[in-house]
Order: structure tokens, then C-alpha cells, then sequence
């Protein structure tokens, strides 16, 4: 999923816990427009969106399943350096790391392949959109190698091994966990996750597990490439992601997702509800953010 709100936002969301929809909840509407046109063009959103819509064809993609390994070795030539890293712990779980060279501590970016093991979910939105973003934020920037280095993360395992979650905070998030465990939770200096970045209409607040300053400064980078509105001012619920666990090791971490989607766990979460513009305004704000964070010292 991307995580789990802890207390309904101030939305209404009738989700809470990770479960589905209280018995007769009729879903949110879509969003429709209102997504402006970037003045910067660092970033391929049309691009983007056919990385989603191949692995969205895989199918549903639960961690462990045979599509989730297929999707792994889809996805480790499309990053820079890509390589896979089994979970320790985990049999048949693993992560998809690609590297952009640097100098310094690097700035980690995170999105989630897997699917929730509901059946007949492909997680277009939950999953391949966010995944495709990262995939072409790594292929723009590849050929850079000033400033900071990035580390692209692709985890598996980010939602629970069972729907409803019994504990989504205990056995969730697994891909994530690993790799602060590891190296990253000692040396990154930041961390982007994305999530819930591809609907149409597309608006992120800052969930509140977001470092603040951080996010004051993402929010900058979406106003010089000039889509300012949809990061809007204002705060939404906290959201446990992949972000928690590298929060938890106190590395400044921020989470990019629009909880307030109709299709979220359901099985309408389909292409059709994607946006290449929505894409690409996550992509050229992520694009303006980095170019300013890898320049910081």
C-alpha cells in the first residue's frame, strides 16, 4: 500500500489500519485536472508512465510471487548499476539498487514494486507509477555525476504478506528495513520516497512523518518548476512507508504520496487512472529538488 494512516485524515478517509472500506463507504471521487504543465523539461513523464505500464502487465505482483521476481529482473537493467540484493531473512525477496556516482553522503530514493496480495491487483498507482518515475529520474540521471551520489531503491515487500494486515507496522515494510539496516541507515544524508505520485488531479501535502525542512524544500523545488500547486501548503495524516524506517535512525525523510485515492487496495487501481501529467510534475519537482540537494553542502 503505501502504509497505513494512523488516524483518518482530515479528508474523511473512511480507511484506517490498513483494512478496506467500512462496510457501505462509497469511495472518493476521482480527481480530474488541475495538474499544471512544468516550465522545466528535465524529466520524460510519457516515459515514465510506459516503465508503469510494463509492470503493470506482469500482473498482480505480491512479494515472493514468481510475477515479483520477474518484475525484479525487468527492473535491475532499467537502473544505473542495477543489481539485486536478497533479503536476509526473506527467501525469495529482493530489492533493486541502481547507483549515480558522487562525491559525499548519498541522497536515497525510494519506490516499492511489490503489490498487495489482494486478488486481481496490479497496483498502477501503488506501485508502477511511482516505480516508473524513479526508473526515469535514474536514466536522467545517470550522466550526472556532480554533487552528491544517489541510490535507487526499488523495495520489495513494502506491504504486508496478508490482506487485511494483522500487524502492518510489524510485518510490513521489509525491503525498506533491510536496506537501513544496512550501509544506508549509517551514511544516507536524505531520504525521497515516492508513493501514490501517478492519479489524475494529483495533490501531496506533507504526511506528518515528513521532516518538515525537507519537505519546505520540495515544496520550493515545485514551485520553480513550476508546479507549485500541486504541493499545496497544509499537512495530511502520518502514513507509515518505506521513509519510517530511515526516519527512525533519525536520517531526514519525506514521503510523496496522495492518500486521498478512491482506489487505493482496491482492484479499480488501473492504468486508466493514471496521468502522464501528473507523473511528470513529481518527476520535474524531484528532478529540481536533487539538482539543489546533491549542490548543498
Amino acid at each position: 500500500m503505501a502504509g497505513v494512516v494512523i488516524y483518518f485524515s482530515a479528508s474523511g478517509w473512511p480507511f484506517v489500519g490498513g483494512h478496506p472500506p467500512a462496510a457501505g463507504a462509497q469511495p472518493a471521487a476521482v480527481r480530474t485536472g488541475g495538474v499544471p504543465a512544468a516550465r522545466t523539461d528535465r524529466f520524460d513523464g510519457d516515459r515514465a508512465l510506459a516503465t508503469a505500464r510494463r509492470l503493470v502487465a506482469l500482473g498482480p505482483r505480491p512479494a515472493g510471487s514468481a510475477t515479483a521476481q520477474a518484475a525484479g529482473e525487468l527492473l535491475r537493467p532499467l537502473l544505473p548499476h542495477g543489481r539485486l540484493a536478497p533479503l536476509a531473512g526473506h527467501p525469495g525477496l529482493r530489492n533493486v539498487v541502481g547507483e549515480v556516482g558522487g562525491h559525499g553522503a548519498p541522497i536515497v530514493l525510494i519506490a516499492h514494486y511489490d503489490t498487495t496480495p489482494v486478488p486481481g491487483y496490479v497496483g498502477a498507482n501503488n506501485s508502477a507509477a511511482a516505480v516508473g518515475t524513479l526508473v526515469e529520474l535514474g536514466r536522467r540521471l545517470h550522466a550526472s555525476r556532480t554533487g552528491a551520489p544517489v541510490v535507487l531503491l526499488l523495495t520489495d515487500g513494502e506491504e504486508a504478506p496478508d490482506y487485511p494486515p494483522k500487524d502492518f507496522a510489524a510485518s510490513a515494510l521489509r525491503g525498506s528495513k533491510a536496506a537501513a539496516a544496512g550501509p544506508l541507515g549509517r551514511t544516507a544524508r536524505e531520504v525521497i520516497v515516492l508513493d501514490f505520485v501517478g492519479q489524475q488531479g494529483l495533490r501531496i501535502r506533507r504526511e506528518e512523518n515528513s521532516d518538515a525542512a525537507l519537505w519546505k524544500r520540495l515544496r520550493a523545488a515545485a514551485a520553480a518548476a513550476g508546479v507549485g500547486a500541486v504541493f499545496p501548503a497544509g499537512t495530511q495524516g502520518p502514513i507509515l512507508d518505506d521513509h519510517i524506517p530511515f526516519r527512525d535512525r533519525g536520517i531526514p525523510a519525506i514521503d510523496l504520496i496522495d492518500f486521498a485515492y478512491p482506489c487505493w487496495q482496491r482492484t479499480c487501481d488501473t492504468l486508466d487512472k493514471l496521468s502522464a501529467r501528473s507523473i511528470d510534475a513529481t518527476g520535474e519537482t524531484v528532478m529540481e529538488l536533487l539538482r539543489r540537494e546533491r549542490a548543498r553542502r
